[in-house]
């Protein structure tokens, strides 16, 4: 069975979140802007989808990622990596974005800006402990499994 994930267009502008082809993880997201919106290089921006989400329950989020596509060619991706909806938010879902290139770009209105992404989660009981068991990597950190 298919979950279902409610929305609510608070913009007649507003595009629903589709994906665009039968195997994507993600769907598209798109901007409800006036008019052309331009960040130049290292501005950040909030880009408004016009729309609401509803998650059926705790057990899932809601991820926001950057389009592969804005990022490899134009720099555009979120500045936080990935944006966090938890189930209980029912604001509406605004995209975060930098222009991380050395030139301007110009998102237009109705463009698609980003992806989303439901997920499963859980949330953890955290118990203290005085330690912790062993594992061949052990404490080493970046870079430390000599693998690249």
């Amino acid at each position: 069975m298919q979950p279902t994930v409610k929305y609510k267009m608070l913009d007649p502008r507003a595009k629903a979140p589709a994906y665009a082809t039968p195997g994507a993880a993600a769907a598209d997201l798109c901007a409800v802007l006036d008019a052309p919106l331009t960040l130049q290089p290292g501005q950040r921006a909030m880009i408004p989808t016009g729309l609401a989400i509803e998650l059926p329950d705790a057990n899932c989020v809601a991820l926001l990622y950057a389009r592969s596509g804005l990022a490899i060619k134009h720099g555009l991706t979120l500045p936080n990596c990935v944006g966090v909806i938890d189930s209980d938010y029912r604001g509406e879902v605004k995209v975060g974005l930098i222009n991380l290139s050395g030139e301007a770009y110009t998102i237009q209105p109705g463009e698609r800006v980003a992806q989303l992404c439901i997920a499963p989660v859980w949330q953890a009981a955290f118990l203290p402990a005085e330690t912790l068991s062993d594992t061949s990597r052990g404490a080493g950190g970046f870079g430390s499994t000599g693998k690249t």
